[in-house]
């Protein structure tokens, strides 16, 4: 067979198992010859050489939870505002560590769906680099391979992970990575389709989370897509960070786009099927929006939303769950990390006032792996892409 009938086959990062089949088929693969190949890609990493892109390197920190991996695989950057300048680019993963009720770990992986990201958030590290480009359905998708297949022969410090992978299973996906998913929708929701495939990954659905900085536009696609059969319990968080317009458009540029008015409306909107949770991401900033003002005025701005909810569902529990993310510093932060009593004195009073809110342990800050803090210091340094906010 030539080498160029060899690069045209199918790669089952790409496509879910009926998609992979069809495509098989094409090269003359039948049904149960293709279903085998698809398996024994996922579920034994057997892949061949090229399909998947190797770790280019691995940052590890320890944690209250166990060891915490941030990984990065390079992608071409032909397709990118970087071509012609750089040869490659780098997605940026983040393994975390979770131990269970039972006290058995599991992991949680923090995907990527770009390089870089258009929106602009002041506290982000991410989007100082500006965007360079989206990511395929493989390439989203090859991430959860490498933690799973390759991450036990990086040249990494053992025992870091067992001779049979790591020493839990991952549960958990996150789309809270380097990019803003409702810019590469469809690719984000092509590589869930392959994420949840059974014969795949098989990741159920209820263990997904796109998270969004509140394209009202995306939110109103996802609303649609939900509520397809099979999609129902497909997790949204929304990094809302401030509750009031003025201090939320001056840390996050989308809000002169889609006000707090129009976020909240599009969330009431938001289909509702079982008991999941509306995640709403705080990042709690010293200075900026960490003042009892600030915690009445997220109370006022859950507040419709959770009636609404009850209302519907004759709930007795609130539908939103506020996460307290104490801000990691980017690279050159203009803002200090916040102080474990300002923290506390926060989230005391959010619930003082009825908010459903926790506070969401501080991992992989040292490794620059913690939330708003993936990114290219190379990328930003160099200025290689002027900051960009879609509109």
């Amino acid at each position: 067979m030539s080498d160029t009938s060899e690069k045209s086959r199918p790669c089952p990062l790409g496509h879910a198992a009926e998609s992979f089949v069809l495509r098989a088929k094409e090269h003359g693969t039948a049904r149960p010859g293709a279903l085998e190949q698809y398996r024994s890609f996922f579920w034994r990493g057997e892949a061949a050489g090229g399909e998947v892109a190797r770790i280019a390197s691995v940052v590890i920190d320890e944690g209250a939870e166990g060891r915490i991996f941030k990984f990065t695989q390079e992608v071409p950057a032909s397709e990118s505002k970087l071509a012609g300048q750089v040869e490659m680019l780098r997605t940026e993963s983040v393994l975390i560590p979770m131990i269970g009720k039972r006290r058995v770990r599991t992991y949680t992986l923090c995907v990527s769906s770009q390089v870089g990201c258009a929106m602009g958030c002041t506290f982000c590290e991410t989007a100082q680099m500006g965007l360079i480009r989206s990511l395929s359905v493989a390439e989203i998708v090859q991430q959860w391979y490498a933690a799973t297949h390759l991450l036990k022969h990086a040249d990494i410090p053992e025992p870091v992970v067992t001779p049979q992978g790591l020493e839990g299973p991952v549960r958990n996906i996150v789309f809270m990575g380097m990019g803003e998913p409702m810019d590469n929708l469809d690719n984000v929701l092509g590589a869930i389709d392959v994420l949840r495939d059974h014969r795949g990954p098989s990741i159920p659905i209820s263990k997904i989370t796109i998270s969004t900085v509140g394209r009202v536009d995306g939110i109103a696609r996802l609303a649609d897509h939900i509520r397809k059969d099979g999609w129902h319990r497909l997790n949204l968080a929304i990094s809302l960070n401030a509750a009031s317009d003025d201090i939320r458009s001056e840390i996050m540029p989308i809000n002169r786009r889609w006000n707090l008015s129009e976020l909240q409306k599009a969330l009431i909107g938001f289909p509702v099927y079982g008991g999941g949770k509306l995640c709403v991401e705080y990042v709690l900033i010293p200075g900026v929006n960490d003042s009892d003002d600030d915690a009445t005025r997220i109370a006022k701005f859950l507040a419709p939303i959770n009636s609404d909810y009850r209302a519907r569902k004759n709930a007795s529990t609130p539908r939103t769950l506020l996460n307290l993310i104490p801000y990691n510093p980017r690279r050159v932060s203009p803002w200090p990390a916040p102080t474990e009593e300002n923290v506390d004195r926060f989230l005391a009073r959010l619930i003082e006032l009825g908010v459903y809110a926790k506070r969401r342990r501080t991992k992989g800050r040292d490794l620059m792996g913690a939330c708003g803090q993936l990114g290219s210091e190379h990328i930003r340094q160099r200025k290689l892409v002027d900051l960009s906010v879609s509109r």
